[in-house]
Formats: structure tokens, sequence, C-alpha cells
């Protein structure tokens, strides 16, 4: 017979999960705020990346990237870049890791989708589909309910113990006549 881990066990390795897909976010999102040069629009590299996405979309992501957010291109770098190192801060630290998994696995469809489909075998492939099921294990399981601020929270939401039920006995007269109506 085997046995298995306690779930003790199994807590700590998600988030074992969980930090290292904050820290991955973390080392994208980072580098964009203290470099800011070389990522924001017009010279930078997001202005380049939404080149390439608007040439490899097709439907209705190609025209919300050429209607929504070429028009509004530093708009959408900063919220990029915001998400990455907000995500990541979510998943280190265990706070609304499942908001954070929602926006990462969001973060990923749109990275997947911006190189040309999300259903096409060059696109899943990569650090973006790793991002994607990484993001996805904090949204779909209680990754924050070890070593994070989510247990913290889970705890204090617990009702107290149920109070102690003691058995007790009544003593009863004894039945002197029946107790049922008589039958017309």
């Amino acid at each position: 017979m085997t046995i298995l881990p306690s779930s003790r066990t199994y807590a700590f390795w998600l988030a074992i999960a969980r930090v290292a897909t904050g820290c991955m976010w973390i080392a994208h999102g980072v580098p964009k705020f203290t470099d800011a040069a070389a990522f924001m629009p017009p010279t930078g590299m997001m202005s380049g990346f939404l080149d390439k996405a608007v040439a490899a979309s097709t439907g209705g992501y190609h025209t919300f990237l050429t209607t929504m957010v070429v028009p509004n291109i530093g708009l959408f770098a900063q919220l990029e870049r915001l998400a990455e190192v907000l995500v990541g801060a979510s998943l280190i630290l265990g706070a609304a890791t499942r908001l954070g998994g929602l926006v990462g696995v969001f973060l990923a469809l749109n990275f997947i989708a911006s190189k040309g489909g999300i259903l096409s075998l060059t696109t899943l492939q990569g650090l973006d589909l790793a991002m994607l099921v990484l993001s996805a294990i904090s949204l779909v399981l209680p990754t924050g309910r070890a070593l994070g601020v989510d247990a913290v929270f889970i705890r204090s939401r617990r009702p107290p113990p149920p109070a102690t039920v003691r058995a007790e006995f009544v003593p009863e007269p004894p039945l002197v006549r029946p107790t049922a109506p008589p039958n017309p």
C-alpha cells in the first residue's frame, strides 16, 4: 500500500511553483521600468513588438491591435509592464494569488496571440506557454494557502470550533394508557 504525502507537502510544493512563477514575471517586468527608454515607445522594444504582432495577427485580435492598441501604445506599454510586476509581486507574496494567476494567464494568452495565434504550433512553445501553464496553476489551485499572505486571511476567516456536544438523559414517566386517538 502506497502512502500519499500530506496536504501540507502538496501545499509546500505548490507554493514553490507559485514563487518561481512570480519571480519569472518580476524578471520580465522590472527591467521595463529600470530601462524604460529601451521598452517604451516610440523607439523602445514595445513598438517593434507591436509592429510584429500587427503583421502576425488576424481576425478580431488584429482589429483590436490596430484600432485600440496602436493609437494608445503608450498606455498599453504602461499597463503591460505594470501588470507583469504586479502579477509577480502577487505570486511571490502569495497575496490574491488567484487574481494574479488570472492576470498572468491573460498576459500569456495575449503574448501567444500576438505571435500568430493561440492554436499554432509555432506559438505554443517556449516561455509564453510555460508562463500560461504556471499562471493557470495559481489560478485554479490554492497556491497561496501555504507560505503566503492568503493563508493568513484563510485562517482568520475560519469559524471557531463547535462547542462540545454532550448527550443528556432526561427521565420520563412511563406510559399509563395509549397515546393514539381511538378509531371512530
